[in-house]
This record gives C-alpha cells, sequence and structure tokens, in this order.
C-alpha cells in the first residue's frame, strides 16, 4: 500500500490553516477575508524581494496563522470598542507567543512558528515578544508587519471604521523607520494594482483621531 505523498499532507495542512484562519477572522469580526489576504498581498511583497519559494511557503503558514494566540486566548477585549486598559494591554502582549505555541501544535513548521512569534516586532526595537529590531527581524517578519497594519487598517473593526486606501497607505508610510521597514514600505506602495489591496471603507465613513482609540503607532494593533 502507497503512503501518504508529501505533497498531499503539505495540502491537508494548508487546508488546516486556511480553516484555522477562518475561524480566528470569525472571531475578531472581520467581515472579509483577512489572513487570507494578507497572505495573497505578503506573496507578492516576498516575490518583489526575490524570496525563494521555501521562504514564501513560511511566509504563507504564518499569515493564515498570524491571529491564532487571539482565538486562543479568546478574550472579550479584543473586540470591544475603545481603548485598552494596561492590564488588557500586558495580557493582549502575549498573543503572538501563545500563537508560535499553537502553530506548532497544529503542525506548522519551526519557521512558521517563529514568524508567528515576530509579526509584532517593531523596526526600532519598540514591539514584542523579543524587542527585535532592523535586521535581527527576519525579512518575512517584517513583511508581515506591514501588510497586516494594512489589511487591518482598511477593514472595519468593532472600534473604527475602515480607512480609505489613501488614508492607510499614508499612516504606513508615516509608520516607515518606526514600526515597519522603510524598503519593505518602498517595495509595498509600489505593488501593482490587486484585488486584496481595495480597501473597505464605505463612501459615508468620515475618519477622525477621535475614531481611532487604537493607534497604528501602538505595538497592539491588530
Amino acid at each position: 500500500m502507497s503512503g501518504t505523498s508529501p505533497r498531499n499532507i503539505e495540502n491537508a495542512a494548508t487546508k488546516a490553516f486556511r480553516q484555522l484562519a477562518t475561524t480566528a477572522d470569525e472571531f475578531e469580526r472581520y467581515q472579509n477575508s483577512h489572513a487570507g489576504r494578507i497572505a495573497r498581498i505578503s506573496d507578492e511583497l516576498a516575490k518583489s524581494f526575490q524570496m525563494a519559494p521555501q521562504d514564501r511557503k513560511s511566509l504563507h503558514g504564518a499569515a493564515l496563522l498570524h491571529d491564532l494566540g487571539e482565538l486562543v486566548m479568546e478574550r472579550d477585549y479584543i473586540n470591544r470598542a475603545g481603548s485598552l486598559s494596561d492590564e488588557e494591554r500586558v495580557d493582549l502582549s502575549r498573543h503572538s507567543v501563545i500563537g508560535e505555541q499553537e502553530s506548532a501544535r497544529v503542525g506548522a513548521d519551526r519557521a512558521v512558528q517563529l514568524l508567528v512569534r515576530w509579526h509584532h516586532e517593531w523596526w526600532n526595537g519598540g514591539g514584542y515578544p523579543d524587542a527585535l529590531k532592523r535586521s535581527e527581524i527576519p525579512l518575512a517578519a517584517r513583511i508581515l508587519r506591514v501588510v497586516d497594519s494594512y489589511a487591518a487598517l482598511t477593514d472595519a473593526r468593532p472600534y473604527r471604521p475602515a480607512l480609505t486606501e489613501a488614508e492607510a497607505r499614508e499612516k504606513v508610510s508615516a509608520g516607515a523607520g518606526i514600526e515597519f521597514d522603510p524598503k519593505v514600505v518602498a517595495a509595498f506602495l509600489t505593488l501593482p494594482s490587486m484585488e486584496e489591496l481595495h480597501s473597505f471603507a464605505m463612501p459615508e465613513q468620515v475618519f477622525t483621531t477621535e475614531e481611532e482609540p487604537r493607534s497604528l503607532f501602538s505595538s497592539f494593533m491588530k
């Protein structure tokens, strides 16, 4: 009897990761695909950096599983309108490490696990959980940080409306050299038009500072 081929195993893992991504999206109350959207945009960015095929696969898996820790934690405050308390911020910062552990539990390889752990690291060292900075952060994790932020900004959240593409691009640009790798931001801003880059902002929505209690320049942006 022939064994299961590596390709079939890989396809089964990807299917399982996509199912987990959908569940995480639903828990976070994204009305549109969030993790899958990030996976598609991230892959386009990875190609612009001529990333090796295996590294692109790891990035794809991490994009699908990046919010697994939040799903497992299942905290009510994640989707609550308004700012987080100091205690809630500290608690939420655990989700990337929990996501790393859960990624291992569901069969993700070590590269995927580490990208999930590090997707909230900042270019200037102000992120979590390890305060990595600059080239200490793997390129794939730097890509994931930019794309995750853009995708979150251009989709409606319980605590704020979606930004337009122009507004989100402006905020990503402003974060270059602080939260984001400037080279990744530059490459992101030159990506060709693709469906996943489109904003879900409604025409009647008006964005103001008061409506954005969780600033882009916060390591707790989801």
